[in-house]
């Protein structure tokens, strides 16, 4: 029976490969750019990085890593350390584009562009997520455990809020989302936000 344990440092890779896994709206995204490794250095290793103690992992009876869940609980505060501290180990490999066509191109300008102050749900809701599921961990309640788990350890530390955004193609995670009583933000063009608040009003 497959397990949800603390993120380990030797759970990188794994974290890496599901993310991959499901980038594209759920679903594999293996190949879709040139270094499979981008979308894992942007979206699921930093957190880790930063903050393992808000990171879980779905551990299978073979000791893969099948899903896991990252977050940080101060929105700014990370976007400053991506910005100034992570991204700065990466920009030789993968430079700067000059004009964003490509999916690797448009993640890279989106990569360069992280900053504090930029996400409008910050101040209310300043914890956000990553939370991803290969197919054969699914409808096996991990994700709601996940969630579960990490939100008991927000309202512990007080956190007043969370927020996450998503593509608006992946109707599966807002079905999630809405069943677990998250409720919907405004949102930006291409994407779709949720949020929660903590020890209150969920409105």
């Amino acid at each position: 029976m497959p397990q949800i344990r603390p993120y380990r440092p030797e759970d990188r890779d794994g974290l890496s490969e599901v993310c991959v896994k499901t980038a594209d709206s759920g679903a594999d995204a293996t190949g879709m750019l040139p270094d499979d490794e981008l979308w894992g250095l942007l979206f699921a290793v930093p957190y880790a990085e930063h903050a393992p103690e808000l990171c879980w992992v779905v551990e299978s009876e073979d000791g893969r890593v099948i899903g896991y869940i990252v977050a940080t609980d101060d929105t700014d505060a990370f976007e400053q350390w991506f910005r100034d501290e992570w991204w700065p180990r990466f920009t030789d490999r993968f430079p700067k584009p000059v004009d964003a066509q490509t999916r690797e191109e448009k993640l890279l300008d989106y990569a360069y562009g992280r900053a504090p102050g930029q996400q409008a749900h910050a101040g209310e809701y300043p914890a956000h997520l990553h939370i991803d599921l290969l197919p054969e961990t699914q409808g096996e309640g991990f994700g709601r455990r996940l969630i579960e788990t990490l939100f008991a350890e927000l309202r512990r530390r007080g956190v007043p809020g969370l927020h996450l955004g998503m593509s608006p193609t992946n109707t599966g995670a807002g079905v999630f989302y809405d069943r677990i009583g998250m409720h919907r933000l405004p949102s930006g063009e291409g994407s779709v936000e949720y949020g929660i608040r903590f020890g209150g009003s969920d409105s």
